[in-house]
Order: structure tokens, then C-alpha cells, then sequence
């Protein structure tokens, strides 16, 4: 079966269980490794195994992740990958009761605090990623005047050239270009305020 590209959630019940501190950190560890088992996972998140092996099963029971193929020769192992490129939530899915609506807010709000804690821990770490990346990556704000529509145009251009990127960089790796390549976290808001 091919890779879902985007796996939309649009049930309370699989928002609920992404929307779990462990398992939101667990799920973005397994997008960046693209497989990992329970062990290595344990390992980054500082938990233990048989822990984050429930927290996989119960994110695997809400289709967002699978087993992967074996990695190692040990059959003991098992092992994990996301169950597509990724996720997309979306407020009008959630808007037609208040609970649907409270837990779409609530889940949000983690997502936001979990990348603003991974930024946070980037600003501390800067003087170790050297003048080369603090140069490269990227601080703005702009303030615009739009509609709602140029706003939704603007988001899915962004998410087009956050994609091409991604897939450059995909396949340079995949064909062995890994020098200085790392990990990187790409965070873009657009939201409407008034002063």
C-alpha cells in the first residue's frame, strides 16, 4: 500500500491521542528518524521502554503509526515509522460542538508549546551550531494587510516550498550528499490581530 502523503485527523478520538505530550514528542521523533523502535525512542525522550511502547501502540491504533520493516537482524525488535508524511488539522473539522471544538484549542496549544520549546532549546544551543547555521536560519515577522483567502493562498504556497525543499534535500541525502546536513524545523504562523 503507498505512503499517505498527509494524514488528516478529523475524529476527536485520534486528535485526543496525538494530543498527548509523550506521544506528540514520540510522533516527531519517529518523522525525524523515519524508523525507529521503542528503545531508541525511550532513549531520546528520556522515558522508559515499555512506557513508549504503549504510547506507539495507542498512536498506532489511531492509523498514525505502523511497524516498519525490520532494520536489524534481531526478530526481537520492532520497529516503527510514521504511517504517512505527516499530519494536517483543521479547525473547521472541529468546530461543530464545543468539546470537539476545546479539544482542537487544547491540542493546538500543545503543538505550539512543544515547537516553541524546541526553538527555545535552539536559542540556548546556538553558540554550538556555529556562526554558518545561526546565519542560515531564519528570524522574521511580517505584518500584512489580507483577506482570509490570500492568507489560505499564502499558507498552502509556503507548505509547497517547505515540500520542495524537504524533497531536495531527501534526495541529495539518498544519493550520499550528507555533509552538513542536519535536522531542521521549519515553524510559519499566520494569524490575524488588531492593536
Amino acid at each position: 500500500m503507498p505512503r499517505q502523503e498527509n494524514h488528516p485527523i478529523t475524529d476527536l478520538g485520534t486528535l485526543k491521542a496525538l494530543a498527548h505530550p509523550l506521544r506528540m514528542q514520540l510522533y516527531r521523533g519517529l518523522c525525524v528518524a523515519r524508523t525507529a523502535t521503542a528503545s531508541q525512542l525511550a532513549e531520546q525522550v528520556d522515558e522508559a521502554v515499555s512506557l513508549v511502547s504503549y504510547h506507539l501502540r495507542k498512536l498506532a491504533e489511531h492509523g498514525l503509526v505502523e511497524q516498519a520493516d525490520p532494520q536489524s537482524a534481531d526478530g526481537r525488535e520492532r520497529w516503527w515509522q510514521p504511517s504517512s508524511d505527516g499530519v494536517s488539522i483543521r479547525d473547521e473539522n472541529f468546530r461543530d460542538a464545543p468539546e470537539r471544538a476545546a479539544a482542537h484549542l487544547a491540542a493546538t496549544r500543545l503543538f505550539h508549546e512543544q515547537r516553541a520549546d524546541l526553538y527555545r532549546r535552539y536559542l540556548d544551543e546556538r553558540p554550538i551550531w556555529g556562526p554558518e547555521w545561526n546565519s542560515a536560519a531564519p528570524d522574521n515577522e511580517s505584518l500584512l494587510r489580507l483577506t482570509p483567502a490570500e492568507l489560505g493562498e499564502l499558507g498552502e504556497e509556503l507548505l509547497a516550498l517547505a515540500k520542495k525543499y524537504d524533497e531536495k534535500g531527501r534526495a541529495a541525502e539518498a544519493a550520499g550528499d550528507t555533509e552538513a546536513r542536519e535536522n531542521v524545523a521549519l515553524h510559519v504562523y499566520g494569524f490575524p490581530f488588531r492593536v
